[in-house]
């Protein structure tokens, strides 16, 4: 007979997170309820011996951001705030744990696992915009992307930055493409099915890029409408996808300007540091001026914090700043700083199946999981 043993808390980020395994006993036995994503949920349970409590604690290695085998973390589970960071959140530690409060320092909601669905579409657009590079733009992409398809949704990945790291992260060498997105927004009767690529991950597309998207930016000069090129390519693919992603290059030319017209959301992904903050400002009058001239629809979903390390007290007063100034635009989700993702791109594929027991897989999995609530909840 078998049953969940004591779950350690670990540290992770600014948090202590439980880790569960499962342990011999020939007296009990529990049933350890399972999330669709085979994490185990809340997993918090003790057992007695001899009159004492036992912990079973898994070794947690910070540098990878991974349990071993057989030991799950689950973003939905107790949080137990690491001591000193959460004074710096609230003079009353009981309190963190009484009210969950996330690495942002506000209580931190549970976000539900999705439903399956049986009918796709009409896609929610979503540009990943920062004009810094280097923040986490291209591994949010096909991060969250590679999640959102975990969940039975239907994802298209756009990579619309002629560096071409979103096809390379996904496995693509641009270098050997014939037809990209460039094809597809300068030659009028180039279909979209000629474009698109099928990636390993189930569910999710790529339209891939390379070099030649740089020439675009200034044959679209003379084009009428030139903002709308892209918007006007995704059309015909709208009814296919659930969601359409678009990894935008770092800087604010008509390019950008292309991919906040289709756009029906913005995700800022932050690297929490103070050149990178400093930048907000600029990309968020840009949003606003593409709201106001060209797509009235298009809002500030949310902003990402990236590359979070709650050991440094820069990140936590640079997250500090962000939240006060942005408030509830702050995504509750924080992608910590671990190694596994540069693995991923080497490797050319996402976290979720290269380390899918990851705290950063976990992490974009809440992510994907707060994005569709805010769709949700529209």
């Amino acid at each position: 007979m078998w049953n969940q043993g004591t779950a350690g808390p670990e540290s992770v980020g600014s948090t202590q997170v439980h880790a569960s395994t499962a342990q011999p006993n020939t007296t009990t036995s529990r049933t350890v309820p399972q999330s669709m994503d085979g994490h185990h949920v809340n997993a918090r349970s003790g057992d007695a011996t001899d009159g004492q409590s036992a912990d079973h604690f898994a070794e947690y290695d910070p540098n990878y951001g991974e349990f071993p085998q057989g030991h799950f973390y689950d973003p939905d589970a107790e949080y137990e705030p690491d001591p000193e960071y959460a004074a710096t959140l609230a003079p009353d530690a009981a309190r963190q744990r009484r009210e969950r409060i996330g690495p942002t320092g506000r209580p931190l909601p549970y976000f539900p696992i999705p439903g399956p669905v049986t009918d796709h579409g009409p896609a929610k657009v979503i540009a990943m915009c920062n004009q810094k590079g280097g923040v986490g733009k291209t591994t949010s992409t096909i991060n969250l992307g590679a999640a959102l398809a975990e969940y039975g949704r239907r994802v298209l990945l756009v990579d619309f930055d002629p560096q071409g790291a979103l096809s390379v992260g996904l496995g693509v060498n641009p270098m050997e493409l014939e037809l990209t997105v460039y094809n597809l927004l300068m030659e009028r009767r180039m279909a979209a099915d000629e474009v698109l690529l099928k990636t390993a991950v189930a569910g999710m597309d790529l339209l891939p890029s390379n070099i030649d998207l740089s020439a675009a930016e200034v044959q679209l000069v003379s084009e009428v409408a030139r903002e709308s090129t892209l918007q006007r390519a995704l059309g015909p693919l709208m009814s296919d996808y659930d969601f359409i992603v678009i990894d935008c290059q770092p800087s604010l030319g008509l390019l950008t300007v292309n991919a906040l017209t289709a756009a029906h959301k913005v995700i800022v992904p932050l690297e929490c540091e103070f050149f990178a903050l400093r930048g907000v400002a600029l990309l968020t009058e840009t949003i606003e001026k593409v709201q106001e001239r060209l797509n009235p629809d298009l809002e500030l979903d949310g902003i990402l914090a990236t590359m979070y390390d709650s050991r440094t007290v820069h990140s936590r007063e640079v997250l500090a700043r962000v939240v006060e100034a942005f408030d509830d635009n702050v995504y509750h989700t924080v992608i910590g700083r671990t190694v596994r993702f540069p693995e991923t791109t080497v490797a050319g594929e996402p976290i979720t199946t290269y380390a899918s027991n990851s705290v950063g897989a976990a992490a974009y999995r809440q992510l994907a999981r707060e994005v569709l609530a805010r769709c949700h909840a529209e």
